[in-house]
């Protein structure tokens, strides 16, 4: 079980030259930026969607044991009746994402912030979720972004189905703690431009070993949990994404990340 630690995207004009080396070649980017972080969250699959060979040649151009998550369609989530979402979600996982190979870590599923929690529209959302596709095995994250969804009901679901409720660390929406599969998935969401790498070296510290907790089968302290059951004591796959917030500073945060969860070891 391992930590992976990274960024939404990897094209922003503001990276060339802060992140990027100066006159560093665009169509390198990924490249460089997979030899500084650990992951990457592809958001504009959520957007549109990719022909199999860009997933191919993304795979291509980062190294062994590089994880892509992957941010799903905004067709199958933006929807007022998510059991109705069967024929986007089989086009977002037909399109090609298993061309990722090894590559590919977990598929992120989110919601509006004005989706609220409906108990049986949202497990009817959960069922239509499939395990694999083309042999290649599935994992499923969800973030809500709702107070409606602080409910044990969601958690115990989400628990049931094996999906990871995503922690987000946000100034704007609710967070949910809560560990509900075999990995963790957390967005660090609130950072700020005025500190170097978008958090304070304590906070970084925090984050570290908030990490290390999850990423040992553990529950760190001081998040907001819904229930107080702890899960079953079990290594996690840990996935810890810096994004939006301050972007400009999001590569020198996940990096600073990646060398306090390596050097603590």
């Amino acid at each position: 079980m391992t930590i992976r630690i990274g960024i939404g995207g990897w094209t922003y004009e503001p990276w060339r030259g802060t992140f990027y080396p100066d006159k560093w070649p665009q169509k390198r980017e990924l490249e460089y930026a997979a030899s500084q972080l650990t992951a990457i969250e592809i958001n504009g699959t959520y957007y549109s969607s990719f022909k199999p060979a860009s997933f191919a040649n993304w795979a291509k151009s980062v190294p062994d044991g590089f994880v892509f998550a992957v941010k799903a369609s905004r067709y199958a989530t933006n929807r007022k009746v998510l059991a109705e979402a069967g024929e986007s979600i089989e086009r977002f996982v037909g399109q090609g994402i298993v061309e990722l190979g090894d590559r590919l870590g977990p598929i992120l599923w989110q919601f509006m912030a004005t989706k609220k929690f409906d108990p049986d529209d949202m497990r009817a959302f959960l069922k239509l979720l499939p395990a694999s596709h083309d042999g290649v095995a599935l994992r499923h994250a969800v973030q809500v972004r709702h107070e409606s969804f602080a409910d044990p009901a969601f958690v115990a679901m989400a628990r049931d189905a094996g999906v990871a409720i995503v922690y987000a660390d946000s100034a704007d929406y609710p967070g949910l703690a809560d560990v509900t599969a075999d990995f963790v998935y957390a967005r660090l969401e609130n950072a700020e431009e005025a500190h170097p790498k978008g958090y304070t070296p304590a906070r970084l510290d925090d984050w570290a070993h908030a990490a290390r907790t999850w990423q040992a089968g553990g529950r760190p302290e001081g998040l907001p949990y819904v229930t107080a059951e702890a899960p079953a004591k079990a290594q996690r796959d840990t996935f810890v994404f810096f994004i939006n917030g301050a972007k400009v500073r999001a590569p020198h945060g996940a990096m600073a990340l990646i060398e306090r969860v390596t050097t603590s070891r």
